[in-house]
């Protein structure tokens, strides 16, 4: 189900609470496989994301799994114009994210063996995969 209404804001937490729409738990646990970390608390996870200052954002589509799980499609940028696309998965409790998962996609191109397979997905800038004009710093 996807969660209607406006973006909810982070009202000065972490971007992650943005992402999710969510507050964090103090004990969250933010992990990212693809590097093989974990971060402990939402204290931390505000440090980590504080290192990157020119960093942008935008949600791109937010689902709700019943009152438990939240999945999220967003895409970011570090400000070197690349655009990464990221699915976050936040597993709550009490209505806050209590353990989280990020995948993050760095931007590639399609392999020559593979352009005659495969046609070029649909993405405008202001759709779920949002592009340099439509994300902003949170």
């Amino acid at each position: 189900m996807a969660m209607n209404g406006p973006t909810p804001e982070s009202n000065g937490h972490t971007r992650l609470a943005y992402i999710l729409g969510v507050p964090l738990a103090p004990t969250a646990e933010r992990q990212w496989p693809q590097m093989g970390e974990v971060v402990r608390g939402s204290e931390l996870i505000g440090e980590v994301e504080g290192k990157f200052p020119e960093f942008t954002l935008e949600v791109g589509r937010r689902l709700r799994l019943g009152d438990d799980v939240i999945a999220v499609e967003w895409t970011c940028d570090y400000s070197d114009g690349r655009l990464y696309r990221n699915v976050t998965i936040a597993e709550l409790r009490d209505g806050r994210a209590v353990r989280v998962t990020d995948y993050w996609g760095e931007p590639t191109s399609t392999p020559p063996w593979r352009r005659p397979l495969t046609a070029r997905l649909y993405m405008p800038g202001n759709g779920t995969w949002k592009d340099h004009d439509h994300r902003s710093h949170h």
